[in-house]
């Protein structure tokens, strides 16, 4: 008997080890260390570069214009994982959006954004909404969209993208507000749709259009994500500004 408890032990302790080791990673940014050099930003094609800078350990951005611009992180191996942040809207420019993004490669990307959408026959409204495609061009897929109240202006939202296979689920102020969206494998896309990419890896981001907005507490987890930071989400408030050095596509 003592050798059969001695083994139920090392199991469960090799169990332990096992799924310590398989744990998801956690890449956190509170932009305390003011550094953007590792920021890639995705803009349309022949678009000035945005404005980003940090300034007091948060990411101010500016927008002025119409389409959707992103701030993105991470390497074209990242697979299944969650991109969640903190946002304030401090002033709207016109009709425009706030944006989460994943599986970004290079210029094509899956983004959900929450702010105007205005469809040819409507009048514009306030929606929360999904799309696939590339931010170079106006190829892009309608994945899902419900209406939904604008992020109020000088005030904090959480939002929270999590991609699982080819589903991708939004929330907002911690409420999922579409149901699971799935991408259509290429091969089931009609031409010249049928070009997309299958959205299975890739970079993470950020972005808005016709917004100035601070964000902050970016925290990404999966278990293709590597470990940095280690900071926990943090209080607003320190008295620093600096320009970051971007790399633009």
């Amino acid at each position: 008997m003592p050798s059969v408890n001695i083994g139920v032990l090392l199991f469960l302790l090799t169990s332990l080890t096992l799924a310590d080791t398989t744990l998801a990673g956690t890449f956190v940014e509170t932009f305390d260390n003011k550094d953007l050099n590792k920021w890639q930003e995705i803009v349309q094609h022949d678009a000035v570069p945005g404005s980003w800078e940090v300034i007091d350990s948060e990411l101010h951005a500016i927008s002025l214009e119409g389409f959707t611009r992103l701030l993105t992180i991470g390497d074209e191996t990242w697979r299944d994982y969650t991109i969640e942040f903190d946002v304030k809207p401090l002033k709207k420019h016109g009709p425009g959006n706030i944006a989460v993004a994943a599986r970004v490669k290079r210029t094509w990307a899956v983004w959900c954004v929450v702010g105007d959408l205005a469809f040819p026959a409507l009048r514009p409204e306030f929606r929360a909404s999904c799309f696939a495609g590339n931010l170079h061009d106006d190829k892009a897929l309608f994945l899902g969209s419900k209406r939904h109240p604008s992020l109020k202006l000088n005030q904090w939202s959480h939002l929270k993208l999590s991609v699982h296979g080819n589903l991708f689920t939004f929330w907002i102020n911690g409420k999922q507000v579409l149901d699971p969206l799935g991408v259509p494998e290429p091969r089931d896309l009609p031409e010249p749709l049928n070009e997309f990419p299958n959205f299975s890896t890739g970079h993470a981001g950020l972005g808005l259009s016709n917004h100035t907005a601070r964000f902050d507490n970016i925290m990404i987890t999966g278990d293709s994500i590597p470990d940095r930071g280690g900071l926990s989400v943090k209080p607003k408030g320190k008295l620093t500004k600096t320009w970051g050095s971007l790399k633009g596509f």
